[in-house]
């Protein structure tokens, strides 16, 4: 077959599938690898002083906390109107216009105290199906182009399930043939779902998990044993992926507000793990016929505890307490620095930066170095919506896929231009 034949025939099909990822994309809660990495290349390594150039900017997306995925030229991001809508959105990451819209259910806990209900999860996608959790426990999975919905499923109801205080947060996991969710509640705290079918493929009882909290379970791998990990209500958990069998539990990180939500992080055989209120630790997974065993490596409350997460880059651990960004030695949890910077904020690790949405709205550029703190460039988004009290933060975690840094607050999405000029 002649070259320009192949080459034509490769460009339809690019063109006509949305099941071919690219290499920018940023597909799922935290990027690709669930680690909070982008792998996005040749972007500016500093901003102007009032940041890069904003792309476009949309205020009528709905309310929520949630972080967007994006695949291809689509952003996908659940929303809510009201108490009695939650949706997922479809918008053109070209310009931001509206594709479609799919409503999930209600908005989950509408009388939680504090009062923050909204909208939190982040959709998946793979394929030309897109799978997404709303905060009242609807589990849905959703055609890629038009939204219709395939099956659906609600951790309620079918599961017995018991969320937090704050309702459901968590950002489903597809892993090969499943899609992994955590009701909570001590029947089915953790389940295994046939991704095409919503099917119950496992059910993992936990009763001393306690109810669901507000991470993402992350899949991990150590030695022959592959497990799910999750942070609950009463600690952190392993499953083993194949049957759902516990594991594991450490119980240090419980955050004394009820309020365990950083997703974990695993490297190098070993989850750093976080509660606000409590402290960050890091632990060894070590197998042994058949068992695993937690060792902890250290634990304590200066360490990263922030909603936003963390992030390691090279032999380092980057992320925020209530006051300051600080850099760690992932192993051993030696400071390296810390500095004010926006103080608590969620982060993104993209070319060697950091990417902070800081909880006070502003947005700020990081070198990733072990070495000393340096800014590469700080600026608050326009028309940044109001919050209901001083308790109300900017909560969403930024987004860096196709040359594009994406903010969002409640219902306000921004989209700036963050390529280097050679490759615009």
């Amino acid at each position: 077959m002649k070259p320009c034949i192949i080459s034509f025939i490769l460009s339809v099909l690019i063109a006509c599938s949305p099941c071919l990822l690219a290499a920018s994309d940023y597909p799922q809660w935290r990027g690709p690898n669930r680690n909070g990495i982008s792998p996005e290349t040749n972007l500016l390594q500093e901003w102007p002083e009032n940041g890069p150039k904003l792309r476009w900017k949309i205020t009528n997306i709905g309310s929520g906390y949630a972080a967007p995925a994006v695949v291809g030229d689509r952003v996908f991001i659940l929303a809510n109107e009201g108490m009695e809508n939650e949706f997922v959105l479809a918008l053109s990451a070209t310009d931001g216009r509206r594709l479609w819209q799919t409503r999930l259910g209600n908005v989950g806990n509408p009388k939680q105290d504090p009062n923050f209900p909204a909208a939190r999860s982040t959709p998946t996608v793979e394929g030309n199906l897109l799978w997404a959790l709303g905060s009242d426990g609807d589990l849905a999975c959703l055609e890629f182009t038009t939204g219709s919905i395939q099956w659906q499923r609600n951790l309620r109801s079918d599961f017995a399930g018991k969320p937090g205080t704050w309702a459901y947060a968590e950002s489903p996991l597809v892993d090969g043939d499943l899609l992994i969710c955590t009701p909570g509640g001590p029947e089915a705290t953790i389940v295994a779902l046939n991704k095409k079918t919503g099917q119950t493929v496992w059910k993992s009882p936990l009763p001393e998990a306690g109810d669901a909290a507000y991470a993402s379970v992350i899949p991990v791998e150590t030695g022959d044993i592959k497990q799910y990990v999750q942070l609950l209500q009463k600690g952190l958990f392993g499953v083993e992926a194949r049957t759902g069998r516990f594991l594991w539990r450490y119980a240090k990180p419980t955050s004394r507000y009820d309020a365990n939500i950083p997703t974990p992080l695993f490297s190098d055989g070993c989850i750093y793990v976080a509660s606000a209120g409590t402290g960050g630790a890091a632990i060894r997974l070590e197998v042994n016929s058949g068992s695993v065993e937690v060792r902890e490596l250290y634990f304590g409350p200066r360490f990263p505890t922030a909603i936003g997460g963390v992030v390691k880059h090279g032999d380092f651990l980057y992320g925020t307490t209530d006051q300051s960004l600080v850099c760690l030695e992932f192993l051993t949890g030696k400071v390296k620095w810390q500095e004010r910077a926006l103080g608590a904020a969620s982060i993104c690790l993209a070319d060697n930066q950091l990417y902070l949405h800081g909880e006070n709205g502003e947005v700020a550029l990081v070198e990733a170095s072990p070495n000393s703190y340096t800014l590469k460039g700080r600026f608050s988004p326009p028309d940044q919506p109001k919050k209901k009290n001083q308790m109300e933060k900017a909560w969403a975690y930024p987004v860096v896929a196709g040359g594009c840094l994406f903010i969002r607050d409640h219902n306000v999405l921004w989209c700036y231009d963050v390529r280097r000029i050679s490759a615009r």
